[in-house]
């Protein structure tokens, strides 16, 4: 914020008031003071993201004195992270959801799968709770009376995570009763996965993270189908960073399984429209 409010008090207001607006920032019609308090009164609430980006705007070169994390293997880069938690003998329901989530940019962590012989089973579970966006609980008769079950969902709970469950013949309880459940019935992973996924992009958790993850999806498109499927996931998104507008046309520019899908390049200039700055 220091760096912002030197380097823009070297313009005039009309400039600042424009440059803030770009990025999201509050503006006034008044200020009694200096440039410099002006644009610091003006940033100092803003979001991380957006400031970050207005940093490098600006010319300011971030450094970050942390060491690099180490995502575990077992998630996939860009998606949204996803811990199933569940009974060890119904671990091929859960792995056929894990398959049908991808589709959606979920990666999801079946302990019975994803766990490699070589390493202490219970330490990856820990890790993959310590690292996970969200958590699902598969109930199947049983569930309860696991010794492991309801650890993981206090873990995720007690991370101030989403918890979601799905009905498999057992119904939720204990805290977990008052967070949404879905009824299985005799509906296909594909089906429940796509209930899931529509709960993440709408839950206000996992918004954010979730359109950063269909934005992903939609500039790896492979097909003329893919690129048609994924700008309709855009078009229903609620939560937008400032950077989305100029990545969006970069995918429509560059990929031509996006450029050449009947109406989506216009789609995309309509949606980046939308979301500008006001």
């Amino acid at each position: 914020m220091k760096v912002i409010s030197e380097r823009l008090a070297e313009e005039d207001y009309q400039l600042i008031d424009t440059t803030l607006k770009q990025f999201g920032m509050q503006r006034q019609a008044t200020w009694s003071g200096e440039k410099y308090g002006y644009v610091l009164a003006m940033v100092e609430d803003g979001q991380d993201s957006g400031l970050i980006d207005l940093a490098e705007h600006v010319g300011f070169e971030l450094e970050d004195s942390s060491p690099p994390r180490v995502e575990p293997r077992f998630w996939r880069n860009d998606m949204l992270k996803l811990f199933v938690s569940h009974l060890a003998r119904e671990r091929v329901k859960a792995a056929e959801l894990q398959e049908a989530l991808l589709d959606y940019g979920i990666s999801c962590f079946v302990a019975h799968n994803d766990i490699e012989p070589t390493q202490e089973w219970q330490t990856q579970i820990e890790t993959a709770l310590a690292t996970c966006d969200t958590l699902v609980a598969l109930l199947h008769e049983g569930f309860h009376e696991s010794k492991w079950t309801d650890q993981e969902i206090g873990f995720a709970m007690g991370r101030g995570l989403p918890v979601y469950s799905i009905r498999y013949g057992a119904d939720p309880y204990g805290f977990i009763g008052r967070f949404q459940a879905f009824n299985a019935g005799r509906k296909s992973a594909a089906q429940i996965a796509r209930e899931l996924f529509d709960s993440y992009r709408r839950d206000k958790q996992t918004q954010p993270k979730m359109a950063s993850v269909l934005l992903s999806l939609f500039e790896q498109s492979s097909s003329f189908a893919e690129a048609k499927n994924r700008i309709e996931y855009l078009e229903g998104l609620e939560s937008w960073e400032p950077t989305f507008a100029a990545r969006l046309r970069n995918a429509a520019a560059s990929n031509s399984q996006i450029s050449g899908s009947w109406g989506v390049p216009e789609r995309v200039n309509v949606l980046a429209r939308k979301w500008r700055p006001t």
